[in-house]
């Protein structure tokens, strides 16, 4: 169901953007999302130079990587955290001195060739600490072990982060997404079948409720864990005879339980639903990417095809949609998607579909590039469109959040 759902203009506000996590990250992480693609293209394309702390190709894989799942990572999981632990959610100023070292991240990699050696990366260095801090103290209070795979994971993603930027590598940025896609799978494990069966349950629909298997879920989540592993170790031994069949294995294996498990998910039932449709058709984008990065191992594809799908598929998509929804059901407003949000999840997903024929070379290259950055920043910017006022204006229920 597609409604209108903008809150009247007096209602917004800047300070209710730090009446809770998820307000301010989502609003930020759309609006580098529509800014860091052009600017990307424009270093790219024209002679313009930028004053980078990073070489230009490393900034663009840091940005699009870390620099949006971070800033997703945190409104997601400092909300959700606050939920599983029953307590009061980060807010007012402890809020914005979090979101000013994400900002400041963000604008010292972006100008911090003028800086000294080293300063420009000491915010990012320190982002993600602070945030596990925060949701690892809420937990262990509350004594809830089950969250712990995310803090592990998350402390693998920032291992990744200090790695490259201490010494940027794409072997670094490369492991460093494929340990996104092993988050996509606790995430999207939990919220997926989850969201959707209390869809088909207030439906009336109980004979098509998904199906989990834990153990099939914990087999998708660490094999995915083996393949960065493996993808880290034969970058670094290019040259090892066995290295690449493990790998290629091992993508293949994940991708195999990934796909069963979405299969038990049964995402074709939820095609009306456009807010649930598009979790099972982004976390869909892991199986493909893991295959692609089998066929990059064995076959010799370029790795830009597999960490685009997963890129820009996968955790774009999923960040799009989990933004989309969550923003609706932590302000109190009904989950039912704004209008032209439907036509955002379909250019993200046409977008990343464009890249990867760019990458495999179906497409033009300049052609395709122009085409799907297009479609990237129409999608986000969509997102801004509908979603600004109803991030920055109190809930209707007058509750905190």
């Amino acid at each position: 169901m597609v409604a209108q759902a903008t809150p009247s203009r007096g209602e917004v506000g800047i300070g209710h953007l730090f009446a809770y996590p998820f307000r301010i990250f989502f609003l930020s992480l759309a609006v580098w999302a529509v800014v860091i693609v052009p600017l990307w293209l424009m270093t790219l394309l024209t002679p313009m130079q930028l004053p980078l702390a990073l070489p230009e190709l490393y900034w663009h894989q840091h940005e699009m990587l870390y620099g949006l799942l971070n800033a997703a990572i945190t409104g997601f999981l400092l909300t959700a955290v606050c939920t599983w632990t029953q307590t009061t959610g980060l807010h007012g100023g402890r809020l914005l001195a979090l979101w000013l070292v994400w900002l400041a991240g963000r604008l010292a990699l972006l100008t911090g060739d003028s800086l000294p050696p080293g300063l420009a990366l000491v915010p990012d260095l320190i982002f993600l600490p602070l945030v596990m801090l925060d949701a690892g103290l809420r937990i262990a209070r509350a004594r809830q072990a089950r969250q712990l795979i995310i803090l592990v994971v998350l402390a693998l993603l920032w291992l990744s982060q200090v790695g490259f930027l201490l010494s940027p590598d794409s072997a670094l940025s490369g492991s460093g997404l494929i340990l996104a896609m092993a988050l996509m799978q606790v995430v999207g494990g939990r919220i997926t079948p989850a969201f959707s069966g209390n869809w088909l349950r207030a439906h009336g629909r109980v004979d098509e409720l998904p199906r989990s298997w834990p153990m099939l879920d914990r087999a998708a989540i660490y094999s995915t864990l083996l393949v960065a592993a493996l993808w880290l170790l034969a970058a670094r031994l290019p040259g090892h005879a066995v290295l690449p069949g493990l790998l290629a294995a091992a993508a293949l294996l994940a991708a195999v339980l990934t796909l069963a498990r979405l299969w038990g998910w049964r995402g074709w039932r939820l095609a009306g639903e456009p807010l649930l449709w598009i979790l099972h058709l982004s976390l869909l984008w892991i199986p493909v990417g893991l295959v692609l990065l089998a066929g990059s191992a064995l076959g010799g594809w370029p790795d830009t095809v597999w960490k685009h799908a997963v890129g820009a598929g996968a955790m774009a998509g999923l960040i799009l949609g989990v933004i989309s929804r969550v923003a609706l059901g932590h302000t109190g407003r009904p989950l039912q998607l704004p209008r032209g949000m439907t036509l955002a999840f379909v250019l993200l997903h046409l977008a990343a579909l464009v890249r990867v024929a760019t990458a495999l070379g179906v497409l033009p290259w300049q052609r395709g590039l122009e085409l799907s950055a297009l479609g990237w920043m129409l999608a986000f910017a969509l997102f801004l469109w509908r979603y600004a006022a109803i991030l920055a204006s109190p809930r209707p229920d007058g509750r905190p959040g």
